[in-house]
């Protein structure tokens, strides 16, 4: 038989013997995608549990308007109403950016004391948290934080966020790459600092390998850290009371796959999060078109359907859990109204 085969083969022209190779190749190729397409497909098909809601704890980004002297009261007005009667315990108001040496200069948010006090006072229980953020090397030329002398700086700059009337500190540093020593070292100090003030230290973080050794896949051909393994980011989750895995630009090209690749991230996360650390799962209340990102695939009804997906099958239970909608100067009103239906 195999004889046979191969004088069959050789029987076959040049151009049609290589395309049957060709074929062969893109086929092996396409087979590892199909097979994780369905994989993500079959993450966002099943029957939602009515318990997997909001426990309570949601936060959204806030833009740095809030603090830099473009809002009015009327402007807090509207924000009270749009978290009026939802889930939202925290705003992370953008306060920064840190400088790259880690300080903070003052101009930089002359109405930020306005702003906690407008908000204690119309939202009581409702934190503010100072979101603190830059972009860091070595992908970029930015803040460094395997420099001691730059840790040093940046906590300085979170003290004086505190001394601001902020409730809490929420660290964005990007990208951070897995395994970064000076990251769980700044973590260390800022703990110390946030529990003498008696103040929740929050972080954001980029998203789980999805397959093992993919944040090293990344780094070697790309020079870009896209995602943390699930050691790190544990490492990471033991430092904080808050992370906030930032779950979209995916570059998922349909709702389906979008949601699914959400439910996958979250059941990662859950995976290993201890259970006293609250862990939000990020929507996309924004719009973008670009090759990381497609606008209609990735909705916030896509995440919360993923997230609630996950958080039923995986850890019903667990009450230290939430969403954070990002971002509020992009969320529309049917975003807020998603939010509010299909999580609220």
């Amino acid at each position: 038989m195999l004889a046979a085969a191969r004088r069959g083969w050789q029987g076959w022209s040049r151009w049609r013997r290589a395309g049957v190779i060709c074929s062969t190749v893109v086929a092996l190729l396409l087979a590892p995608v199909l097979a994780a397409a369905v994989a993500l497909r079959l993450e966002y098909a099943g029957e939602l549990s009515e318990d997997a809601r909001t426990r309570g704890r949601d936060a959204v980004w806030l833009g740095h308007a809030w603090v830099d002297g473009r809002k009015t009261d009327a402007d807090i007005d509207r924000l009270a109403a749009l978290v009026s009667g939802t889930g939202i315990k925290d705003l992370f108001v953008h306060t920064g950016p840190l400088e790259h040496d880690g300080g903070l200069p003052a101009e930089l948010s002359p109405r930020a004391s306005w702003f906690t006090e407008a908000v204690h006072r119309q939202l009581p229980g409702v934190r503010v948290q100072s979101w603190l953020g830059d972009i860091v090397q070595p992908e970029f030329a930015g803040l460094n934080v395997e420099d001691p002398a730059v840790r040093d700086r940046v906590v300085t700059s979170a003290a004086k966020a505190l001394d601001l009337g902020f409730d809490g500190i929420h660290y964005d540093l990007e990208p951070i790459r897995s395994g970064s020593p000076g990251y769980l070292a700044l973590l260390d100090r800022t703990r110390a600092l946030s529990s003498t003030r008696q103040v929740p230290l929050s972080v954001s973080a980029p998203q789980l390998d999805p397959l093992p050794g993919a944040h090293s896949v990344g780094i070697a051909l790309f020079d870009h850290g896209k995602w943390w393994s699930q050691a790190y980011f544990a490492e990471v989750a033991r430092r904080v009371d808050q992370v906030a895995l930032m779950s979209y630009d995916t570059a998922m090209p349909t709702q389906s796959l979008y949601g699914g690749y959400v439910a996958h991230q979250t059941k990662l996360a859950l995976q290993v999060t201890p259970a006293q650390v609250d862990l939000l799962m990020g929507a996309p209340a924004f719009w973008a078109d670009d090759p990381g990102h497609h606008g209609d695939a990735e909705t916030v009804a896509a995440a919360l359907r993923g997230i609630r997906l996950a958080l039923g099958r995986h850890s019903p239970g667990r009450q230290t859990f939430g969403v954070a909608l990002y971002v509020d100067f992009a969320a529309t009103p049917r975003d807020w109204a998603t939010y509010r239906r299909d999580w609220c």
